[in-house]
């Protein structure tokens, strides 16, 4: 080919839309990734956005010890666009595949980041900056993407667009997971219309089923609502997905709060004649199991019912095997039914206003649950009864408008995932101990909101980590500091705890006592992310950092921190020096 057509050729390249080919390589022999290898991925893989089925974030990857974590080394970096940057990698034989910022999607060489393609959703410019698809999936030859606009599938060999469903106005900033051969994903449920959960055929991307997330009038939950017209039910889940078990055939969900935020707004604005406990609004902050082929509900059970201050459940459900054995000592409500020492296949959930629960995986039986993170006069829940039904604080739930109140927590955890350790049994789970207050107004006028430090906290114990029993629910803190966690929880068989925070510091601790054995500054804040995988025997650790949506406003409650850099985004991959 000769320089003019040479020339032509890749002008006319640059003006085809979505797909940029950077640095084909393709004698890269890809491995498809089968269903029976998402079910057992392989050590050195991140297969899945918290690695596993199951969601722990758990690695048995342990070349990387607390003898030697100490030896980590920046092995590359690479500087990425402006945009929202809150997505988790995924590797597979040595490719990492990632949402970058500006609606694009990348493969790189996973030891040193070079650019093997990339696609470039061709969207208007506020809608590209703005794509916030926490997790992405994949199957198969193929990954999966919740872009702006649509449901994507790419080839992984050379991130050519394979199939795309368009969702309406759903609002796409959950992300995708795979069930099987199927994509799941949920958005942010801007109308009635738009609050569901999707399932796509991952080879040809037909829609399934759809779950709606906010009841509709005769089906299952719609009489928790009331009066209310369906087209003015809302309940998203907007936050990061949930998981899968193929045990079951189950996926399980956390749903976010309903809209309007107050009760008195979506129940033609009365307050005195709503209970305090459920169901009410289903199903809104509850966690849902939905069979995987039907889309049918299996079972929910509602943490919050009838949400008067905007207290999302949505995000992560972590799936745990364990023997049960909670007593007053350790777990403030409890199952009265359970044989001590009885063996249960459990979820745990973690919310962002606060509490821990422990839950049945087959039937979503409350098992046992707990303030958390600490246990306050203004916390949220007041009791849950021997049917395991919640009862809310009545303290807290407004009786007319142009009131104030203040309820314990807001954004303690939120889009970023927590994590558990078989080792010791234990859920890890990042809080920042702030607090929410509301205010109502007059009728027909939205109540607003805004997070507040909570009375008597500590500056300087702002953020931690929690470590949780998953068998008795016992709560201790094991790191505490001044700057907000907004990282993912990464546990390794090296028995090793890394996260990332607002203050642009990378740590590793001691996962049973929470000893700080490594720290690294970074260029920026860390709001998720944070995985470890494997390539030619060599175990590396990536976070990466930038502008979550979170992140300016949790920011505000660190008093006497310096706002992190606007725009830091990009990708940190470290890993022990080579031998020689």
């Amino acid at each position: 080919m000769n320089r003019i057509h040479k020339t032509i050729a890749l002008a006319f390249i640059a003006l085809v839309p979505a797909i940029v080919l950077l640095a084909q390589q393709p004698e890269r022999n890809l491995v498809p990734v089968t269903s029976k290898m998402l079910e057992n991925p392989s050590p050195n893989d991140w297969l899945m956005y918290n690695r596993t089925y199951d969601s722990q974030r758990y690695s048995p990857l342990k070349q990387i010890t607390k003898a030697n974590v100490g030896q980590l080394k920046l092995a590359w970096s690479k500087k990425q666009t402006a945009g929202t940057q809150e997505t988790i990698p995924l590797v597979h034989d040595g490719v990492m595949y990632l949402q970058a910022p500006g609606a694009v999607i990348q493969a790189l060489d996973a030891t040193n980041g070079d650019v093997i393609w990339q696609y470039d959703r061709p969207l208007p410019a506020n809608q590209k900056t703005g794509a916030k698809a926490k997790t992405i999936a994949m199957w198969e030859d193929m990954i999966f993407w919740t872009a702006p606009d649509a449901v994507v599938a790419l080839d992984a060999r050379t991130g050519a667009l394979r199939w795309e469903a368009k969702t309406d106005t759903r609002g796409q900033s959950q992300g995708a997971v795979m069930a099987g051969d199927k994509v799941i994903s949920g958005g942010t449920c801007p109308n009635h219309s738009s609050c569901y959960i999707s399932a796509h055929d991952a080879k040809t991307g037909k829609l399934l089923w759809k779950f709606m997330t906010a009841a509709e009038t005769g089906t299952p939950g719609g009489d928790t609502w009331g009066d209310t017209p369906d087209e003015k039910r809302m309940a998203a889940t907007w936050g990061i997905g949930g998981t899968y078990d193929p045990t079951t055939n189950s996926v399980i969900w956390g749903v976010a709060n309903p809209t309007p935020n107050s009760r008195a707004e979506r129940h033609g604005g009365e307050y005195q004649n709503l209970p305090s406990h459920g169901p009410m609004d289903l199903f809104s902050d509850s966690t849902i199991s939905i069979d995987a082929a039907t889309g049918k509900l299996n079972w929910y059970y509602q943490h919050i019912s009838g949400d008067d201050w905007d207290s999302d459940w949505t995000n992560d459900r972590t799936l745990v095997s364990t023997t049960l054995n909670p007593t007053a000592a350790t777990a403030k409500w409890f199952n009265k039914k359970i044989v001590a020492g009885e063996r249960r296949d459990i979820v745990l959930a973690t919310g962002e206003p606060g509490g821990v629960f422990a839950l049945d995986r087959k039937t979503g039986e409350f098992l046992w649950a707990n303030p958390w993170p600490y246990d306050v006069p203004n916390f949220w829940l007041k009791n849950i009864d021997d049917k395991g039904i919640t009862y809310l604080n009545e303290d807290l739930i407004f009786t007319g408008p142009n009131q104030d109140k203040i309820l314990c927590f807001f954004n303690t955890k939120s889009y970023w995932s927590q994590g558990y350790s078989p080792v010791t049994n234990s859920l890890y789970v990042p809080f920042v101990d702030v607090c929410n207050s509301v205010h109502t107004k007059d009728k027909g006028v939205r109540s607003a909101h805004d997070g507040i430090n909570r009375e008597g906290s500590k500056p300087e114990e702002l953020s931690g980590i929690s470590k949780i029993n998953a068998s008795t629910g016992k709560i201790d803190h094991i790191f505490k500091g001044p700057n907000p966690i907004n990282g993912a929880m990464l546990l390794t068989a090296g028995d090793l705890l890394f996260f990332g925070d607002l203050g642009m510091k990378f740590r590793a601790l001691d996962a049973v006592d929470g000893k700080v054995l490594w720290e690294e500054s970074l260029p920026g804040p860390v709001a998720n992310s944070t995985i470890t995988y494997s390539v030619n025997g060599r175990q590396y650790v990536a976070v990466l950092t930038g502008d979550g949506m979170l992140t300016a406003s949790v920011v505000r409650y660190a008093k006497g921190m310096t706002a992190p850099p606007r725009g830091a985004n990009g990708i940190y991959v470290y890993a022990l020096p080579e031998s020689k």
